[in-house]
């Protein structure tokens, strides 16, 4: 399944009142300009995840809110929670904000802003409340929406080894073959694997960024992320031009996690942004995995804690899929491989138990071995020689010599 054409149809969590007219569009309903542009502005003024921000748009509307804090007729000071100490540091990020021009920035670079209320406004983002976004500036020809329906978020270590590495791009292929788009953050480590393992089968993949959609971070991403703008989806919060922070940085996984069915963790010490993902993911009640690695690894300690808790163990992209995906969806049994042994029935497992490593033996000894009778074990001697287990010594039987591989031989035998 592609989900270019069909991402399936997966939950959509969470669900916010029906908008007042006046405020804005509900689903499927085009938002007015005037609720576009105010959002706009909101994103230079109000930092992600901002949750007084976030209820003061949910009661007054964002119309109203710009207004309120461009003026001064008293109205923003009857905000509740508002401080005149917050409201200069508002009004002075609202002296600089030109909505217009930014809208107009992105879209000179084939992208556009999405709003709540707009069809392409993923829902499942208002899982976060108060502390979802005020609007989304979006890079990228596929639909956003349809997008994060069937989408996975693969995190990790910006300073991964070798094996995280390996990991996260063997998970962002797998995953984007199996039809599912692969989200990150466009870092350094495990993000960069994990995007350029879903590019390099030609898959879907998004970037969720701390700064604006035109900007490049980290620099050295500046092809990475053109690609993805071009093929797949680039996304923020953060107005274009704008720079990303630390604090940022972690109030951008909190977007991740609600935007995505679930969160794989491939390597994470335990102060990693990367379980900041995915504790916001099970307090959404998302599911959370993690890929185990060694334990003397501290860039795996932080894993092994998530796994030790609520996080389940993953290995590759079918688990993932069988845990955050439709009914059917399995990954394969595994088991080990099934030698021509494990195919003899109890008794002629037991005669051929009986004879010795080295050496012939009579059937009356193989019978004692087995706990047999003689005739019944020189009838499974006979059935076993067939099968090439033993031969014929004389007067009695031994095992067949197992020939030597050169690969054995190398590794000291097996």
């Amino acid at each position: 399944m592609n989900p270019r054409t069909d991402p399936g149809q997966g939950p959509e969590p969470g669900c916010l009142p029906a908008p007042d007219p006046e405020r804005g569009a509900g689903p499927g309903v085009v938002v007015s300009d005037r609720e576009r542009l105010a959002r706009a502005a909101l994103t230079r003024i109000l930092e992600p995840g901002d949750e007084r921000g976030g209820r003061w748009l949910r009661e007054v509307g964002a119309v109203e809110l710009l207004r309120r804090i461009a003026t001064s007729d008293g109205a923003a000071e009857r905000l509740s929670g508002m401080t005149p100490k917050r409201l200069d540091g508002y009004r002075l990020r609202a002296e600089s904000a030109e909505p217009e021009r930014d809208l107009a920035a992105v879209a000179v670079l084939g992208g556009r802003f999405v709003c709540p209320g707009d069809r392409e406004w993923p829902s499942q983002l208002d899982d976060l409340a108060d502390a979802r976004p005020t609007g989304l500036w979006v890079r990228g020809p596929r639909d956003l929406r349809l997008w994060a329906l069937r989408s996975v978020a693969v995190v990790g270590s910006r300073a991964c080894t070798p094996y995280g590495s390996h990991m996260a791009a063997s998970l962002g292929a797998g995953l984007a073959e199996l039809g599912w788009v692969v989200v990150s953050g466009a870092a350094f480590g495990v993000d960069a694997a994990a995007h350029r393992g879903a590019l390099a089968v030609d898959g879907a993949t998004m970037a969720v960024l701390a700064c604006g959609v035109d900007v490049a971070y980290p620099r050295g991403h500046a092809e990475l992320i053109g690609r993805m703008a071009e093929q797949g989806l680039v996304i923020g919060e953060l107005p274009p031009s704008d720079h990303p922070t630390r604090s940022r940085f972690i109030l951008r996984n909190r977007v991740i996690a609600a935007l995505t069915r679930g969160t794989v963790v491939v390597e994470a010490e335990y102060r990693s942004g990367s379980l900041v993902t995915a504790r916001s993911a099970q307090r959404l009640g998302r599911f959370t995995m993690g890929v185990p690695g060694p334990a003397t690894s501290g860039l795996s300690a932080g894993v092994h804690e998530l796994l030790r808790g609520e996080g389940v163990l993953v290995t590759d992209a079918s688990e993932v899929a069988e845990l955050v995906g439709d009914i059917g969806e399995l990954a394969p049994a595994r088991r080990g491989p099934v030698h021509p042994r494990d195919l003899l029935d109890a008794v002629s497992a037991r005669v051929l138990d009986a004879l010795p490593p080295h050496g012939a033996v009579g059937g009356r000894d193989v019978a004692r071995g087995a706990g047999t009778s003689i005739d019944e074990a020189l009838g499974r001697l006979y059935e076993l020689h067939s099968l090439g287990f033993v031969e014929r010594d004389g007067d009695g039987w031994r095992l067949t010599p197992r020939p030597t591989c050169n690969d054995d031989a190398r590794r000291g035998g097996t």
